[in-house]
């Protein structure tokens, strides 16, 4: 049987139509162009399907470098220079230790006789976009490029005499390069946590991005020791120690930002697991407009920090956000009249004109004994990081009944939990009812990536399992497609899920007689707040975010 020719195969395949191949063919014979060229510069399919039936079609597989991740390994036996005179991009290993490099021209002879030259690997050479191939080579070897330089990364460890012998290990070149690379590669990838993760045969690098963990790359089990004592000799641990877990901290400066990463070490089967997470140290201003409030919401939560005293809650997992909404609204009320006083744990941003504390457990500085220090020092405001036991959530509750706004965070699935919750700790109803001024739940969703988000019409069905009004169903919702800005995910960036309940005298009498957090939810919906699913379905009705993601993040 005759091979098909690309025409018919992009047919097959749905990319053009018949129509569209006729337009084509009869360019292609005026110019004598290629069909796949002339099908790109028309319009009428996109030069990545077009490859990828060529690839089909001789044998060899299609990588869309948009959705795969280069791994760093890979990077760093194949120099720059080679990769942009070829146009070819290394991407990762086989499973038989193959060097599995994305080509613009994978039938390049020469090219892979200089790769297996030059890198002692075996190729097995793949095909992608050049544009694609040339813009992965900008992004990846650009950061190695910045991550070799000596001012981008350099962080404060401690000179202990007992660790120099470990510590000539980890500081050889290659090392630094990497864990310099994979600390570079995540504050470049917006992500949130570092995770190192050994395994049975080789060490996982995953980030959390968006809220999200990705994987990044897998080093040889070789590695393995090394790059881990790296991370424990920046975060000053004992590197003799793994058989327990240990927490350290390390300031580093990432192209002129300055940062603070919290490390955390757990012993596991196949050895230490490191886990980072970067904070930014830098004075910023948040804006609470900036984090996804509905108007009516923002309306809700500003009225009650706005007033002079009271307690307003935030509350929801780790990881949602909480401490952010409190530095935006600190924000709003930071003026010159105004004293602010918070103790945090830790002190996640520097804000001007704030007198931030940072709590040492240690030295006997916990958030109870700050709290107890601070009302002798005559504040307006004062911020607590979290309530975690009776004895911080009673001076927090007799700090708002005594004149002060008071401002933190609590642990609870939703609003009406927190009131509740506070009573479990030991807080007497009358003072809850008396002292909360507001409770404001939240979660945080991805928000949809505005350059390649679609817009489509859902089935019925989908919209009511989600939990829409029957009686208001959107006509279109958007969905997450992927795009090289994105990552492929379909998302950049995230925004909050808001459930704002305010004390009202009906709640406050609720909490009193001692009604159940259904009970007070229920109220609280007929008095005008949204839940953290209708919040949520109202952003994914203005294209905010998705449906899915939704349902992904609010049980």
């Amino acid at each position: 049987m005759a091979p098909k020719r690309l025409g018919e195969m992009l047919i097959a395949a749905g990319v053009i139509d018949d129509v569209q191949l006729n337009d084509a063919l009869e360019v292609q014979k005026a110019t004598g162009g290629q069909l796949g060229k002339v099908l790109v510069e028309l319009g009428y399919a996109p030069q990545a399907a077009i490859l990828a039936i060529l690839a089909d079609q001789i044998g060899i597989p299609f990588i869309d470098l948009v959705q795969k991740h280069p791994d760093p390994t890979a990077i760093a036996v194949v120099p720059r220079d080679l990769a942009t005179r070829y146009a070819l991009m290394p991407v990762g290993f086989d499973e038989r230790g193959r060097l599995i490099v994305a080509m613009a021209d994978p039938q390049n002879v020469l090219a892979l006789d200089d790769l297996r030259i030059i890198t002692g690997y075996d190729c097995v050479p793949a095909i992608a976009t050049r544009d694609d191939i040339m813009t992965t080579i900008e992004e990846s070897y650009g950061a190695a490029d910045r991550m070799g330089q000596r001012e981008l990364i350099t962080d404060d460890i401690g000179g202990d005499t007992e660790l120099s012998k470990m510590a000539e290990v980890t500081t050889d070149t290659p090392i630094v390069k990497l864990v310099n690379f994979i600390i570079t590669k995540a504050v470049s990838d917006r992500a949130s946590d570092i995770h190192i993760e050994p395994q049975e045969h080789d060490l996982r690098v995953r980030y959390r991005i968006d809220g999200v963990l990705h994987e990044m790359m897998r080093s040889p089990k070789s590695a393995q020791a090394a790059v881990i004592s790296r991370f424990k000799i920046m975060a000053d641990m004992d590197i003799a120690e793994n058989r327990k877990p240990q927490d350290g901290h390390s300031s580093i400066t990432v192209s002129h930002h300055s940062l603070d990463l919290r490390v955390s070490t757990l012993p596991t089967v196949y050895g230490e697991r490191v886990v980072l997470r970067i904070l930014r140290k830098d004075s910023i201003l948040l804006k609470l407009v900036d984090l996804g409030f509905l108007p009516s919401s923002l309306d809700r939560f500003e009225s009650s920090f706005r007033k002079p005293y009271g307690a307003v809650l935030v509350t929801g997992p780790t990881g949602s956000g909480k401490s952010t909404t409190l530095y935006a609204a600190v924000n709003v009320l930071n003026e010159i009249q105004r004293h602010i006083i918070t103790v945090e744990d830790p002190v996640e941003y520097r804000l001007p004109g704030i007198n931030q504390i940072q709590a040492n457990p240690r030295a006997g500085l916990t958030f109870a004994g700050a709290l107890r220090s601070f009302l002798r020092c005559s504040p307006d405001v004062i911020l607590v990081g979290e309530i975690r036991d009776r004895e911080t959530a009673s001076i927090a509750i007799e700090s708002a009944l005594t004149g002060h706004l008071v401002l933190s965070t609590l642990h609870t699935n939703d609003s009406s939990s927190a009131v509740t919750r506070l009573v479990e700790m030991g807080v007497e109803p009358f003072l809850v009812s008396s002292s909360v001024a507001c409770v404001l739940a939240q979660r945080l969703a991805r928000r949809l990536c505005p350059d390649c988000k679609l817009e489509y019409e859902p089935p019925k069905a989908l919209l009511l399992d989600a939990g829409f009004d029957p009686e208001n169903l959107p006509a279109t919702v958007w969905k997450a497609v992927g795009c090289r800005k994105c990552g492929g995910t379909g998302y950049r960036g995230r925004l909050g899920l808001h459930e704002v309940l305010l004390m009202t005298e009906e709640i406050s009498h609720l909490c009193v007689t001692g009604a159940t957090s259904d009970d007070i939810k229920r109220m609280a919906v007929s008095q005008g707040m949204l839940t953290l699913r209708m919040d949520g379905l109202e952003k994914a009705r203005r294209g905010d975010t998705s449906v899915e993601e939704v349902a992904r993040v609010v049980v």
